[in-house]
Parts: structure tokens; sequence; C-alpha cells
């Protein structure tokens, strides 16, 4: 029998630190494929990665499974292998260093700024050796990284740049996403983004060779192109020329995809406003450090390219003051249902890098504190102004109880 705290729980209010919004509409667009004639490898996936392309800046789209499958795109499009290195943040997804060691590859960790969250440019340079190959830089929680300083840095080196932007769809620093500067850059469509696909990536790029790499990596490595084959057996003929994987995306996710797309910067107005409204509540709480936001506006007009720096908020992270309180704030947020999550445990304090790459505790002290004191908490386009204010009402009443 069901205890009396149990049926509590059940009814308590729970609110997510992020999730999809689902409307008749997407729907609608996904029965029309499933009702088509091509449920995968048919035009739906074409025009996803054309309309995404152009919206960042991008000659070409390359549309992925997810975002691990296109960042491992990436690093085997520069023929990273066994020895290679590869420059990037420990605070951020595992998938952003893992893609570098699905092909050989070795990711060299480089700290924070505690500035911005972000890799701390000033320290990239001093980690090149004769065997990098690229520098990964992540726009941790959609605030954009500065690209036009990496480029730089890279040029000097020869050394390409993979954006990864899987929080970033729709940023802009000085009036542009950074194609320009980054060789490839990669977004995600996870249920918790801007753009909801189920599962889906999608790799940018301005590369014609790059992206005809890509192409075949996605696809076992196959082709039917008639100026590619090295015969031409036939209209049926393929070749495989390389190892690929099955990394495709079908049309039912980029049906769903450009769907989701037609409101994108109707929802990044809306994460806009919940962070200035969440930054306005929270400045002056003495517990509490708010989201950098250095030169950045509050998003306030569909005409988003009209923005010279745009935050895509993907996550509103919070820091605590006094790091010995987070497990106390955490707890006392989920027992009062609200989700809020910790993004991320550093990369070189998983026991995978720690045993295979000698990373230890202390290597990196700016991403430590920042882990140590980070909490996410809701964000996401389709927050009512309730579940917001209950979760402004709550923090602010743990200011008084801690």
């Amino acid at each position: 029998m069901t205890s009396e705290w149990e049926e509590i729980i059940k009814e308590m209010k729970k609110i997510s630190y992020g999730k999809q919004t689902i409307l008749d509409e997407d729907i609608k667009a996904v029965v029309e494929v499933l009702k088509s004639d091509f449920l995968t490898q048919g035009p739906k996936v074409s025009e996803f990665e054309e309309t995404l392309a152009k919206y960042h800046g991008a000659k070409y789209g390359v549309a992925f499974c997810n975002g691990t499958a296109a960042l491992h795109g990436t690093y085997n499009a520069i023929g990273i292998k066994p020895g290679d290195e590869i420059i990037t943040t420990p605070i951020t997804f595992v998938a952003t260093a893992n893609g570098a060691i699905y092909c050989g590859g070795k990711p060299v960790l480089t700290d924070i700024n505690p500035n911005t969250n972000c890799i701390d440019v000033s320290k990239i340079e001093e980690k090149i050796t004769q065997n990098t190959k690229a520098i990964s830089p992540v726009s941790l929680a959609g605030y954009p990284v500065d690209l036009k300083t990496i480029r730089k840095i890279a040029d000097n080196h020869g050394l390409y740049i993979i954006h990864d932007s899987a929080h970033a769809l729709g940023s802009s620093r000085n009036g542009t996403f950074g194609m320009e500067y980054a060789d490839m850059a990669i977004l995600s469509f996870h249920p918790v983004k801007h753009i909801a696909t189920g599962e889906g990536g999608m790799v940018l790029t301005n590369n014609e060779e790059l992206y005809k790499k890509l192409l075949l990596f996605r696809s076992h490595g196959i082709t039917k192109d008639s100026k590619l084959l090295n015969k031409n057996d036939g209209p049926w003929y393929y070749e495989m020329q390389s190892l690929g994987y099955n990394y495709r995306m079908s049309d039912i996710h980029a049906a769903l995809g450009i769907s989701q797309f037609k409101r994108v910067n109707d929802n990044l107005i809306s994460r806009n406003k919940t962070a200035k409204i969440y930054n306005d509540a929270f400045e002056n709480l003495d517990f509490l450090i708010i989201p950098p936001n250095i030169g950045f506006n509050i998003l306030k007009t569909k005409d988003a390219t009209k923005t010279d720096n745009i935050h895509a908020y993907h996550l509103y992270t919070l820091r605590l003051k006094n790091p010995a309180k987070r497990l106390e704030f955490y707890t006392y947020l989920h027992e009062k249902g609200i989700m809020a999550q910790i993004h991320y445990v550093p990369v070189h304090m998983q026991p995978y890098y720690m045993v295979n790459f000698g990373y230890k505790q202390g290597d990196f002290p700016n991403a430590e504190n920042y882990y140590a004191s980070e909490i996410s908490i809701p964000m996401y386009h389709n927050i009512t102004v309730e579940d917001r204010q209950y979760v402004i009402d709550t923090i602010t009443a743990f200011n008084s109880v801690k």
C-alpha cells in the first residue's frame, strides 16, 4: 500500500532544469513524413541541413544522429590519428574530448577563465606541441567563446578549430556566429536544447573538402557519386572508400527539427527574458554568483542578426559563494520539486581520464572551483511565469533559512 509520504512525492510539483516544447505543428510535420515514401535518406534531411547552415552563415551542414557522432565526424575529417592531440576544456560534457579518442587522439585539457567559464584563451598557446592538430573550444551554457582570438592562435600554428557549439545555437559575438573563424562547428538537438529532434546533431563548415569527408563518414564511408568512383559498373554501383559509420539522421527527426526551427528566435528571446528576470532576482543574494554576461545585452528582438552579442542561454548556471553549501542547496531544491542539475563533472576528474591520461585532481583549479560551486536551475523557452516565480521564491527563501 502506498504511504502518505509517497503520495505527497507523487503529487509534488517537479520543474526540470530543461525540456522540449512540442506543438501540434511539430506533430503534423512528423506525421507527414510517416505517411511519405521516405522515413530516412529522403529530402527532409537536406532541407534541415540547408536551413541551419544558412541561419549560422555556413556553406554546408551535415546532419548526424546525435551531437557526439557529429563530434566524432569532425575529428575524423581532420585526420586525427594515434599520437595527435586536440586542446579543449575540462568543463564540458565528455563527448567533446571523447570524439578525439575515438580516432586515437589525445585530449589535452586547458583550464577555464573564471570570468567566462569557457576555455582560458590566454593559456591555449602553452599547451600547443608538435602533435597538436586542433583546438576545440566550447561555448558553455550558450556563452559564445572568443573564436576570433582563438583563430589567430590556430593560424600561427597551422591548427584546425572545431567549435563545440552544442549549447550555442543562434548565439553571436560581435554580430557573428563565428563560421569565418571555426573550420567546423557542431550543434546538438537533444530535447533540452534550443531545437529538439529527439536525438540529433549537425556539423557546419565552409570547407568543401571537410564537407565531403563528413558525408562519407556518416554513411559507412560509401559513395555513389559518379565523379568520385574509381570505376562504375552501372547506376546501382557504390564504393566504400573509407571506414565510416551509420551516423545518419532520419527524415522523421529532420522534419521535427525543421518545424522547431521556425520558432528558434522566439525561443532565444524567451530564454534571454528568463535570464534577465533571474539576474534581477538573484544578483543581490549574498550566497550566489549569477552567470557571466560580459558585454551581452538581453535579446529583445526577433531579428537576432541585428544584435551584436547574443547569449543563447542553453543553461542558467548559478554559483554558490560557499561551495560547502552546494549539496545542501541541491537537496533543498529537489525536495521542493526543482530538478536542478550540475554541469559538469570536469573531464579530468573522470576515472577513465585519470587512468588513461594521468590527469588528477588539482590539475585545473579554476575548473574544479567552478564544478564545486555550480548548479543549473530551470531554463527552457516554455517555462511558465508561475514556475519561474516558484523557482525564484524557493531560491530566495534558501537565503533566509541557510
